[in-house]
C-alpha cells in the first residue's frame, strides 16, 4: 500500500490513480481548480436556471437532492437565494436513531429557506434484511439506504417533472473514484460505486419482495434522459470546510457537546444518525483506511493541516469504529456485538493486515 505524497489518501481506495510522481486524482483535481474561471462558471449556472424556471407554472422549478446536512444547507442557498428558484427537497430518512443536530438540521433547512422536503421513510423490514444481507456478504450495510438516496431524487424528479435536479459534489472527482471526470452532469451518478447494483435475482434470493424494490430501481435510460441532473460542484469552487462555516451561519448544528466520534477527524460530516456511519468505517478493514483518512486529506488540500499532522490524526482515528455506532446498528438489525465483530473480521484484507498478541488486527505498513 502507498499514499499519496501530498495527502494520506492510500491507493486501495477503490477507483483512485496517482501520477507518476505519486500524487493521487483528488490532490491534482483540487490543483485543478485554481485554473477554472468560476465566475465563468457562476453565470453557466444562471443560464441554466434561467431555462427552467417557472416552466411548471405555479409549480417548482427545480428539485434538490438532500441530507439536512452542512452541505444541503449550502446547496439550497444557492439555488434558493442565489438563483432565484424554486426548490422542492428530497430526503432519504434512514430507520436508525438521529442524532439531536441530525433532528434539528433537517427542520432547520426547511424553516431557515422556506423549502419542503419530501422525504422517504425506507420500508424498515426491508431495510433490517438488506442491512444485514449487504454486511454479511459485502461488507456494506447501508448499501440499501445508499441506493435510495441516489435512486429517490432522480424517480421523483420525474414525478414531479422537474428536469433540474440538483446535486451537491461529484464525489468521485472530488475525492478520487472510478469516474473521476469533471463535468457538470450527474446523468452517470449512479456509476460513482457509492451505490453500485446488485442483481434484482440477487435481491430476491434474500427473500425479498419483488414490489417492495422498486425505489432502488434506476429510471430506464429514456426517463433520465429527460432530466438534467447536475453537481454544484462543477459550478461553484467546492470545500467541505467553508460550505460548514457558512451552514452554522444558517443555523446548522455539529455534534459539538452530543457525541464525540473516536474514528472521524471532525464533528460535522454525516452528524444524522448512528449506526449509518458502520459503513463508513467499513473501509478500513478492507482498504486500511476510513473516516479519518478521508477528512485528513482534504484538510491537507484545503491548507488547513500539514500532512504530518495529518498523519498523526489518522493514526489516532481511523481504526476506532464509536462503540455507539456499533450498539445502534447491532440494535436495529438484531445482532450481537460479538456477531458483529466476527462478521467484520472477515472482511480484513490479509495483505493488508497482521493479528497481533491480542488477536487484534494491525496495519503491516505504516504512513510514510
Amino acid at each position: 500500500m502507498r499514499y499519496c505524497k501530498k495527502c494520506v489518501m492510500p491507493d486501495t481506495r477503490p477507483g483512485i490513480k496517482f501520477n507518476s510522481e505519486g500524487v493521487c486524482s483528488a490532490c491534482i483535481a483540487h490543483e485543478t481548480k485554481a485554473k477554472v474561471d468560476y465566475d465563468k462558471r457562476f453565470e453557466e449556472l444562471k443560464t441554466i436556471c434561467d431555462k427552467y424556471r417557472g416552466m411548471n407554472g405555479a409549480g417548482f422549478d427545480c428539485a434538490i437532492a438532500v441530507s439536512g446536512g452542512k452541505d444541503s444547507h449550502f446547496q439550497v442557498h444557492v439555488m434558493k437565494e442565489l438563483m432565484h428558484m424554486n426548490p422542492v427537497l428530497f430526503s432519504v430518512e434512514d430507520n436508525l436513531t438521529m442524532t439531536e443536530a441530525g433532528k434539528h438540521n433537517l427542520r432547520n433547512i426547511s424553516e431557515e429557506f422556506g423549502c419542503p422536503i419530501i422525504a422517504l421513510k425506507p420500508n424498515i423490514k426491508l431495510q433490517k434484511k438488506l442491512c444485514r444481507e449487504t454486511f454479511e456478504r459485502y461488507g456494506k450495510p447501508t448499501w440499501y439506504l445508499d441506493r435510495l438516496i441516489y435512486t429517490y431524487p432522480l424517480q421523483m424528479a420525474i414525478r414531479f417533472n422537474t428536469p433540474l435536479l440538483v446535486y451537491g459534489e461529484n464525489v468521485s472527482y472530488e475525492y478520487g473514484g472510478e469516474d473521476a471526470k469533471e463535468t457538470y452532469s450527474a446523468r452517470e451518478i449512479l456509476k460513482n460505486g457509492v451505490a453500485s447494483d446488485i442483481s434484482r435475482d440477487e435481491l430476491l434470493s434474500y427473500g425479498c419482495v419483488d414490489e417492495e424494490l422498486s425505489f432502488i430501481d434506476a429510471p430506464l435510460k429514456e426517463e433520465i434522459d429527460k432530466l438534467d441532473p447536475i453537481y454544484l460542484s462543477y459550478f461553484i469552487k467546492w470545500n467541505s470546510v467553508t460550505n460548514y462555516a457558512f451552514a452554522k451561519k444558517r443555523g446548522f448544528h455539529d455534534l459539538t457537546g452530543e457525541w464525540n466520534r473516536t474514528m472521524c477527524a471532525e464533528n460535522f460530516d454525516q452528524v444524522d444518525s448512528y449506526g449509518y456511519l458502520v459503513h463508513a468505517w467499513m473501509k478500513y478493514p478492507k482498504f486500511g483506511h476510513a473516516c479519518a483518512t478521508d477528512y485528513a486529506s482534504r484538510f491537507v488540500r484545503y491548507g488547513l493541516m500539514s500532512r504530518d499532522e495529518a498523519i498523526k490524526l489518522v493514526k489516532e482515528k481511523d481504526a476506532k469504529l464509536d462503540p455507539n455506532c456499533v450498539r445502534d446498528f447491532c440494535e436495529f438489525c438484531g445482532y450481537s456485538e460479538s456477531e458483529f465483530w466476527e462478521i467484520v473480521d472477515r472482511f480484513y484484507n490479509a495483505e493488508l493486515f497482521n493479528k497481533n498478541e491480542f488477536n487484534e488486527w494491525v496495519l503491516k505498513e505504516e504512513i510514510l
